[in-house]
């Protein structure tokens, strides 16, 4: 599923790999398409980034149109 997009961002191919396949969080953006997100740890003690793909679901199978970090957690994770 993951494709290039990562090395373009800095992100590891199999970390894109994993969140793909085990996102620790799915939200669903309209038919066909849902980001897929997960906090990973920055390496500083405490301090914490969110990595999302967004990912399109067709005849093809699904494709990550793009992926980026952010430190912005809060705005993008969704309390359930």
């Amino acid at each position: 599923m993951p494709n290039n997009i990562g090395a373009r961002r800095g992100i590891a191919h199999d970390l894109m790999l994993r969140i793909a396949e085990s996102p620790e969080q799915v939200v669903s953006v309209r038919a066909g398409r849902e980001i897929r997100q997960s906090r990973i740890p920055t390496g500083e003690p405490g301090k914490w980034h969110l990595v999302r793909l967004i990912v399109d679901f067709g005849e093809g199978g699904a494709v990550v149109v793009t992926a980026y970090r952010t430190s912005r957690i809060g705005k993008y994770w969704r309390s359930e």
